[in-house]
């Protein structure tokens, strides 16, 4: 039964992604054939619909196969007068098509009408007589369904896509360059003051009223800081852009979008595309999510207790001291974490979200390394695109001390080719001495080396990588031939011979008491 609807449901675009008319006419079984109105293949259709009445127009959602057997024409609807006023409602509520089935009551279908529909551009669909509109409005939803699961398939895959490219070494470009590949397009991430941070795709003229857009919703973001859910301006047409600069510099059938990232944080998503297929919005929604999380300020603590540390600590406070204001319980044991990623230097993004993935807001950003400072109850797993070195849990005294065992592990790590090596936690025999007797044996075995830095550190990295000159090259980034000349010199001033395993026996005891 038909019933009437209102404006703003005319205007609704169903969720489910509309199938071209060509699709239907390419149905041999249906032996549809279109006679009138441009052969356009931009023409879609969002269902089809059934009916005799004199005026359809209030029973139209907007995009819908009309069909119709032509019994509400009348008989004395000679002149083209009725069709031209019949076909002007059809469009005027957005129809997409008119199908008119030939018998039983039309034996051809009606001239004047083919000529209305010339005229004001509406397809016109002979439907033969041995196709019913049943099996007509069945082929369209059937087109529909299998765009609707293509569609589900899209989106589901650009979201794995986009949380892989998230676990990258460098997260923020890799899920741009999804995002724009995904929507055929461009996105890009501006900061706090509407200037470009990262961005991927082909720049286009859509940029500029890209760019106005987002410092319109910056602007909105901070205004409203209690925000948290990312939230998104669309223009499907210049027509309907918010500001007179994007309509007046984008180009027609652009679409652009913005998505404030987090609570008033000021960073804006902005997204430009040929086209809006009905996923795309969930796509960037997920990349907005991810870019939250990426951007935003990842902490265990409040901002003004780390602010405060370092204050204290840059005024000569003791860690000690400094600790409690790291972590809601006094007295926490910590890890350092040293890290480098694969093939590329460690840039401000990447550390922040290598951070955010340990669990710790404290992250420190060196010319090669990434440093994390994080609480000992938090078990740092391997990072993809990363090699991590993690030391010994340590009180705030010992941070010095597990910053030296973090950057060895490290160094194994990647002379070793493994994702992430931990400082050895268990003692062996070393638990079978005192420390004190220990490290005093320590100092005196190898005091020949004490005014010497770099010597000590290439005999424990050869030694702990079983003598191997290439791999302890590699460790300490330096030439195998340094690494030879080093050793030899170790072995003169300790007045040893480092081939005896015994002697490469105790002097790992040594380096690991000092």
């Amino acid at each position: 039964m038909e019933g009437t609807h209102t404006m703003a449901e005319q205007s609704a675009v169903p969720l489910t992604p509309p199938v071209p008319l060509a699709a239907l006419l390419a149905r041999e079984d249906l032996a549809l054939r279109q006679i009138a109105g441009p052969a356009d293949p931009g023409v879609v259709l969002h269902g089809a619909h059934a009916s005799e009445m004199t005026d359809p127009y209030p029973y139209l959602l907007g995009g819908e196969l009309l069909l119709t057997a032509g019994v509400h024409i009348p008989r004395t609807a000679g002149s083209r007068a009725y069709f031209d006023d019949y076909v002007t409602r059809i469009v005027s509520g957005g129809g997409a098509a008119l199908g008119f089935g030939v018998a039983p009551v039309h034996d051809t279908v009606p001239e004047a009408l083919v000529a209305a529909c010339e005229a004001h551009g509406l397809p016109l669909l002979e439907v033969p007589p041995r196709t019913t509109f049943a099996a007509v409005a069945r082929a369209v939803w059937q087109l529909m369904e299998r765009a609707r699961t293509a569609e589900l398939r899209r989106v589901t895959e650009a979201q794995a896509s986009l949380a892989a490219a998230a676990s990258r070494p460098d997260p923020v470009p890799a899920v741009l360059r999804q995002l724009a590949q995904r929507v055929a397009g461009r996105a890009v991430l501006y900061g706090p003051e509407g200037t470009e941070i990262a961005g991927a795709g082909q720049p286009s003229p859509d940029d500029p009223p890209l760019a106005d857009l987002a410092r319109i919703l910056t602007a909105r973001a901070s205004a409203t800081p209690t925000s948290t859910t990312p939230t998104s301006t669309t223009t499907a047409t210049t027509t309907s852009t918010p500001t007179s600069t994007a309509s007046d510099t984008a180009p027609s059938g652009a679409h652009l979008a913005a998505y404030a990232l987090g609570a008033g944080q000021g960073f804006v998503l902005g997204v430009a595309a040929p086209r809006r297929d009905p996923g795309d919005h969930t796509i960037a929604s997920v990349a907005a999510v991810l870019l939250s999380l990426l951007t935003g300020e990842q902490q265990s603590g409040s901002g003004a207790a780390r602010s405060s540390a370092l204050v204290r600590l840059l005024l000569g406070g003791a860690p000690e001291e400094v600790a409690p204001l790291l972590s809601r319980e006094s007295g926490q044991r910590w890890l350092v974490v040293h890290a480098r990623p694969e093939g590329q230097a460690p840039d401000p993004v990447a550390a922040s979200a290598l951070g955010a993935a340990l669990g710790s807001p404290l992250v420190d950003l060196a010319a090669d390394v990434v440093r994390v400072l994080m609480p000992a109850d938090r078990t740092p797993g391997p990072q993809p695109g990363w090699t991590l070195g993690v030391s010994a849990a340590a009180d705030p005294a010992g941070w010095p001390a597990a910053d030296a065992q973090a950057a060895r592990a490290l160094a194994r790590a990647r002379a070793t080719r493994a994702a992430l090596v931990r400082h050895g936690s268990g003692a062996g025999l070393l638990g079978l001495l005192p420390p004190d007797e220990a490290r005093a044996h320590a100092r005196t075995l190898l005091a020949p080396l004490a005014a010497s830095a770099p010597l000590t550190e290439t005999l424990r990295t050869w030694l702990s990588l079983h003598g191997s000159w290439d791999r302890t090259a590699v460790a300490l980034s330096v030439h195998r031939n340094t690494v030879r000349q080093r050793i030899t010199r170790c072995a003169t001033l300790l007045g040893t011979n480092l081939d005896d395993p015994d002697v490469r026996m105790e002097l790992w005891f040594a380096l690991r008491n000092q």
